[in-house]
């Protein structure tokens, strides 16, 4: 085959191949729907889906590290997180899965890692029960503890009703790694997990008795410091 069979072979690959990067431009690999996360915007690709997994593909082209959220509606806003990437540096490509059921959906890109985010509204129709129900078992919303060189943040006050499915992240802003233990009302260990320094890291804890659930943080150099979860 000679070489101008091959250029005519390969356009025409490039022309019928769907959602496959062809050449380098391509924003996204195979599958990968892209985010394009800036200081100032929050940019999706697509905006309707079908129920089922899907896999976003989030470039970040600001200037501060930033992290992705999707969240679902919840009461009158969007606050119930079904899927998160978090510390995506500067320049640096991070994939980013989610379950969705049939609804409506906000995508937030948060620059610097705080506040509300900059949103996206996305739609999901259409698809099977079953990937509606898989969707809906996703964790019911956050609790967030921050650990700075001076205490913890932000686990004031805490409740919860049984059967919620929360998840716990652990925001370290310390010089050293911060562990969290998450304690049933009979004081055993039900999950733990343990963040770098200036890292972060989350698990989802089914609240499964009502009871006085305790928050643990923990680490070298920090006297222990309990929290107090009221589940009712």
């Amino acid at each position: 085959m000679n070489s101008r069979t091959v250029a005519v072979a390969v356009a025409a690959l490039c022309a019928t191949a769907s959602l496959t990067a062809c050449g380098e431009d391509s924003p996204t690999k195979a599958g990968g729907v892209a985010i394009t996360a800036t200081d100032s915007g929050c940019e999706v690709a697509t905006t309707s889906f079908a129920p089922g997994e899907v896999t976003f593909t989030v470039t970040n082209k600001g200037k501060q590290t930033t992290e992705v959220y999707v969240y679902g509606q919840q009461g009158a806003g969007f606050t119930k997180v079904v899927a998160e990437v978090e510390n995506i540096a500067p320049g640096l490509t991070r994939d980013l899965k989610a379950t969705l059921g049939g609804g409506a959906y906000e995508i937030a890109c948060k620059p610097g890692q705080s506040g509300a985010g900059i949103r996206t509204a996305i739609t999901v129709s259409g698809g099977s029960a079953a990937a509606t129900a898989e969707a809906e078992a996703a964790y019911d919303r956050e609790i967030e503890l921050e650990v700075t060189a001076t205490g913890v943040a932000g686990a004031d006050g805490l409740t919860a009703k049984v059967g919620e499915k929360i998840e716990f992240k652990l925001e370290n802003k310390a010089a050293a790694a911060r562990a969290l233990e998450i304690l049933d009302p009979s004081g055993k260990v039900v999950a733990e997990i343990e963040a770098d320094a200036n890292g972060a890291a989350e698990t989802i804890v089914p609240l499964t008795g009502a009871g006085a659930w305790t928050l643990k943080v923990e680490g070298q150099g920090m006297a222990e410091v309990e929290k107090p979860l009221t589940v009712g």
